[in-house]
This record gives structure tokens, sequence and C-alpha cells, in this order.
């Protein structure tokens, strides 16, 4: 992070001093918490299941726990960030804002255009559907500056993007691709898509059931939904705690499990064609790297080191070959990989 975005978390925790999502504050790291919230997706009560939980990533202060849905089982952080909230925090610390030409972003713009980012992803896990090969129509929501949509394009499909970051989107623009910015309720569809990719977009919904309606509505019959996203049962996050890199707060709201996501795609009319667990390297140097120099309230500079990341996503991935592949076995791995098919009428829940 670069002295611009760390003056920006400084003047965030300024200006959130008195009140940051809805909750009263006795210190920018401490928030004093309301009672528990109904379940975003079911309205069920909700217990706590982990607290204390801090920024591991950017340095935003506050503090926020995770409660599980008694009904559902989803878990959930709390407390919830407002849209407005989220839009100013995705402004300041998220999201592609304009850099370029850091060693950081000319090293990974090189590795990800380069035959070793193919090899790598065949090593190390496609969390991201970029080697899936077909046709059609594919609309990638998140697709951020666009690079994801140059790896669609040439597996053979027709790509377009959407993206609410309007910098972001400009870029992907400038690179011939068809990006629309805004809701997704917004969108005016003209022809279906055969595929839409929510690749590690859904634990960002503020409400993932109506994302999932809205990706329905822009498929076709019998068109395909990519979803990869953090595994809450993965047997990383006991062995991290709270410097599990899929905590992510305050930006990761939702934190599902291979039962409670397939639950919540067949109530919105999908159908489960494929899971898989993966467990790349590169997520789990993330945790041990949050594990070792993450401070709360201090941005961790050590995540955008290229060298010192290359040298643990190799170490992890050479050493904890056998653990990761078990983890992945047994159903415990990071990341979760699903593809679903558009069926019939939503489900209601009773």
């Amino acid at each position: 992070m670069g002295e611009d975005a760390a003056m920006a978390a400084r003047q965030f925790e300024v200006d959130v001093s008195e009140d940051l999502l809805g909750c009263k504050i006795s210190s920018p790291a401490r928030r004093t918490m309301a009672a528990p919230a109904r379940c975003r997706t079911c309205q069920g009560v909700t217990e706590a299941s982990v607290n204390r939980l801090f920024d591991t990533r950017f340095g935003i202060p506050g503090r926020f726990e995770v409660q599980r849905c008694r009904q559902c089982g989803l878990e959930q952080i709390f407390p919830v960030p407002t849209p407005a909230q989220l839009k100013e925090l995705y402004e300041r610390f998220y999201n592609f804002g304009g850099e370029r030409g850091t060693v950081y972003t000319t090293l990974r713009e090189w590795f990800f255009c380069s035959p070793l980012y193919r090899l790598w992803i065949l090593l190390d896990e496609d969390i991201s559907f970029h080697t899936r090969q077909g046709q059609g129509r594919l609309l990638d929501i998140g697709c951020n500056e666009g690079r994801t949509l140059k790896n669609y394009a040439s597996n053979g499909f027709q790509a377009e993007g959407a993206e609410l970051n309007e910098t972001a989107a400009a870029v992907a623009r400038s690179a011939g691709f068809t990006v629309f910015t805004g809701p997704l309720d917004d969108f005016i569809l003209v022809t279906p898509f055969d595929v839409v990719v929510l690749s590690n977009v859904l634990e960002h919904a503020l409400d993932p059931k109506a994302m999932l309606m809205s990706v329905r509505r822009l498929l076709k019959p019998e068109g395909q939904v990519w979803i990869s996203c953090p595994n809450s049962e993965s047997w990383l996050r006991p062995v991290f705690g709270l410097s599990w890199i899929n905590w992510h707060v305050p930006f990761h709201i939702s934190h599902f499990s291979a039962n409670t996501l397939r639950s919540l795609l067949e109530e919105c009319g999908f159908t489960l064609r494929e899971t898989r667990q993966m467990t790349p390297a590169l997520w789990v140097a993330h945790s041990l790297v949050a594990r070792l120099f993450a401070e709360e309230g201090k941005p961790t500079r050590q995540l955008r080191n290229p060298l010192l990341m290359f040298a643990l996503v190799g170490l992890c991935r050479a050493l904890l070959f056998p653990a990761l592949a078990l983890g992945n076995r047994w159903g415990r791995g990071d990341c979760l990989a699903v593809v679903a098919t558009r069926g019939g009428d939503p489900a209601v829940r009773g």
C-alpha cells in the first residue's frame, strides 16, 4: 500500500471516529455491538461464532464478529456496513484505483499475461475458471480492469464485464471490452448470457440471494453460473484463527460452506452441477503473512511485497502439498468452486 492509501486509512479512521457501520464507538479500534442481527437470507436468529476480528490487510479501524444463523447455518459479519459505507471503503482501500507503473503492478501484469501463469494455475489451483474452455456469451461480474476478460476471451468466449468501479471499467473498455457499470438490477438485458462468473464476488454482496436472483435473470435457460468463494469450513480457519486471510473484514459479508452455498443456489432456482475444493498456496501464504505481521489499525505492507510473496507461495506449495491435497479431499479446502445451471422457478422457503 502506498503513502496515499496509508493517508486515506488514517483519514478514514478520523472520519469514522464517532460512528462506523451504525455502531457507537468508544475508540477507533473498539465498537459497541448492538443486539444480534437477523440472517440476511432467511431472517433466522443468529449467534456469535467468532469475535475480535480486525482488518489484517488494509488496517481499516474497527472490530467485527461473525455470526452464524441457527436456521440456515450461513455465517455473516456483524455489524454489517451500509451500502454507502461500503462504497466509501471500496473507493479508498480496495479494488483498482488507477495504480500503474509500480514494481508490484508491473510484475503482476507481466505474470498474468505470461505462459507461466497458465502453468501456475495448473499447479496451484484455478480458482477463477481461467482454464475453462467454451463458447457463447460470458459475463464476468466484478471484472475489475479486465484482466480476467482477456483470459475468458482467449478461451473462446464472447466476454463482457460488470464492474462498479468506473476507473477500473474504463481500463477494461480501453482494451476493447464491453463493461456495464451500475447495480445488476439496472442491467438492461438484450441477449441472455450462456455463463455468468462470480469469482470471489458473492461473499462481498450485502444480499447474496438478491445477487443470485439477478444472475438468474441474466442467464438463458440452462445457462451456467460459475462461483468461487472462501470455504467457511476450511481447515486453515482454525489453524490461523483471527489471522485467516479470508475473514477479510469488513469486505467479506458472508461466509459460505458447501452446504449453505448449495442451499442458497437451490432456493434461487439453480441446479448444482459441480463442486470442487481447492487450497491455493497464495491464500496460505497470505494467511501466514497476516499471522506474522498484521497489526490492528495498520496496513500489512508485506502482502504487497512480490519477492516475499513469491518465495512464501513456492515454499507453501512445496512443503504443504500433502496437507493441502488432503484438506481438499476431506471437504476442508480453503476455496469452493461450483458450477450450477439455471433451473426452474426459485424455491419458496417454508
